[in-house]
């Protein structure tokens, strides 16, 4: 089994040369986790074991690397609902309310990405959005780093997030 401790660099800025690619294939919910137990592709027995912060692993990420061989991440696509906000005030209001829910938010380009949910998908049409269903690979997710927030304050981050937008 190899610990794996620390990211390498990832395949799109860090050279691999000659060795062969060996992924280790995670759902979107596990680039996440501080601790972990898989398998790669190779049939290779490997442990994610990250003590002093969970790192956001990124689709390419190299976990391991030696002479012949790079253990790197690859993300399985999952359902997610895609938006294509056409205006920034429509960027904010759609991504306080999903932030709101404590969902998590991904952006693609000028896509948010949100793990699939039927609920949350008839709300965003009702609301007149324009949500899509597709299979995408869900990395690059927004991290928080907001203090809980008070609900109803006149002074809260959604009316600032507006008023900015509004300009």
């Amino acid at each position: 089994m190899i610990i794996i401790e620390k990211i390498e660099g990832n395949v799109v800025s860090f050279p691999t040369a000659n060795r062969v690619i060996d992924p280790l294939r995670l759902e979107w919910f596990e680039a996440g986790k501080r601790l972990l137990r898989r398998h790669t592709q190779g049939r290779q027995e490997v442990a994610l074991r990250f003590m002093r912060e969970a790192p956001m692993l990124q689709q390419g990420d190299i976990v391991w690397m030696d002479d012949k061989k790079a253990i790197v991440i690859d993300i399985i696509p999952a359902a997610a609902i895609v938006l294509k906000p056409a205006t920034m005030k429509d960027m904010a209001a759609v991504c306080y309310e999903i932030g709101n829910k404590h969902l998590p938010l991904f952006l693609e380009g000028d896509d948010v990405l949100v793990p699939y949910e039927e609920p949350l998908f008839r709300w965003l049409e009702a609301k007149g959005y324009t949500p899509v269903k597709a299979q995408r690979t869900l990395t690059n997710m927004l991290r928080s780093n907001i203090i809980p927030h008070e609900h109803g304050s006149s002074g809260s981050l959604f009316s600032k997030i507006m008023q900015l937008a509004s300009k």
